[in-house]
Order: C-alpha cells, then sequence, then structure tokens
C-alpha cells in the first residue's frame, strides 16, 4: 500500500507547488512586464484619478455625453457583481415596452425622430456589462451631442473615428467604440473649443504690441 500511497502524495505535492505556486506566479509576472496595463484591469483615468475600466460599461445618462449599450443587471446598471442579460424573449411583452421606450428617448434628442435606432442602443448585452457600440450607434448620437456641445458635427465624427477601435487583424469582429473613452476624448475636444474661443475673444479686444 506504501508503494501507491507515497508517489501520489508526492505527486499531489509537486504538482500542487508547480501549478498552485510557480506556474501563476510566472504568468503573472509575465503578465505585469508585457501587459502592465491589462493585468491591473485597463483602469482609465482623468486628471490622475482613476475614473472607471476600459472593460466594463458606464452609465451616461446626460444627454451631452454619448450613451452606451443598456445594462439588465441587478441593483444598477453595469453592476460587474449581477453580470447577466434580460433573459426576455423577443415576443415577451415586458422586453418590448422596454425597447420601445427607449427608441422614445433616443427620438426625443433627436434632429430627425424618423431615423432608425441602432439595435445596441436599445437592446441590453447578455453580460450587462458591454463597454463598447457599434459605429453606427455612436454616429446617430453625433447630432444630439453636438447641438448640446455647440461643436460641430464633423469634429464629432472625426471624434468617432479616430477613438473607433478596427477588426483585429483587419478581419474579426466589427470596428467599435469603447463609451468611456469616447466621453473622455469628448471632454477634451469641449475643452479645447472653449479655450479657443476664449482666446480669440480676448485677442480681439486687445491692441498689437509696438
Amino acid at each position: 500500500m506504501n508503494l501507491i500511497i507515497r508517489p501520489a502524495i508526492s505527486l499531489f505535492i509537486l504538482l500542487a507547488i508547480l501549478v498552485g505556486v510557480i506556474y501563476p506566479l510566472i504568468v503573472t509576472g509575465l503578465g505585469d512586464v508585457l501587459f502592465p496595463h491589462q493585468v491591473h484591469g485597463s483602469l482609465l483615468s482623468k486628471n490622475g484619478q482613476v475614473i472607471g475600466s476600459a472593460l466594463i460599461g458606464q452609465n451616461f445618462t446626460s444627454p451631452g455625453y454619448f450613451w452606451g449599450r443598456p445594462s439588465a443587471t441587478d441593483d444598477f446598471p453595469y453592476n460587474p457583481l449581477s453580470s447577466r442579460g434580460s433573459q426576455f424573449g423577443p415576443s415577451n411583452p415586458l422586453l418590448i415596452q422596454t425597447v420601445a421606450a427607449r427608441v422614445a428617448l433616443l427620438r426625443k434628442f433627436s434632429s430627425n425622430p424618423r431615423q432608425p435606432a441602432p439595435v445596441d442602443l436599445v437592446t441590453a448585452s447578455a453580460s450587462g456589462l458591454d463597454p463598447e457600440i457599434s459605429l453606427a450607434a455612436a454616429l446617430y448620437q453625433t447630432d444630439r451631442i453636438a447641438r448640446i456641445r455647440h461643436l460641430p458635427v464633423e469634429k464629432l465624427d472625426k471624434l468617432v473615428d479616430t477613438v473607433a477601435e478596427k477588426r483585429q487583424l483587419g478581419l474579426l469582429g466589427e470596428p467599435r467604440v469603447n463609451v468611456l473613452k469616447l466621453n473622455l476624448a469628448l471632454d477634451e475636444l469641449t475643452y479645447q473649443s472653449v479655450s479657443i474661443q476664449r482666446n480669440k475673444h480676448a485677442n480681439a479686444g486687445s491692441y498689437p504690441q509696438s
């Protein structure tokens, strides 16, 4: 019996050390060196303060910001502790009512209410945490945001294209845009535009140096 038990225990201890200690330390160490941003949660900062992760959506509700894909998580939208979808089928009356309400909200702020709303702006994802939307969903909102922030629509369209992530290797997936990254870039664009306007007004009232 000892000839069977001792090798089994020894092998168990060896594998426990290799797989449970050494391997995780090596993988974690390599990840920290090669992919530090991803290893630490893909965190995004503003003015030196962490404001979120690029991997989890946030509940932007102000019409002056880009809105993300709706979330169906429990307690509050984009709750990472209760990742889930609505689980409603396409014929569920509650889903139909919810989608209709979302469409009505989009049309309320749209200058072209008859324009079809992109599906990812009115339906929740399976995880409820989706941080990205399609380019069509982002461009659908530029007219609303341009009017509220007094910015040219062309600038916002270009901003979406700049922040957008392309297909992986040029083939995999679809072009999409991270909503948190896009809104951070939107605030920066607005700040720059306001600063330029202030400088123009200030220079207009000053005298040239002799």
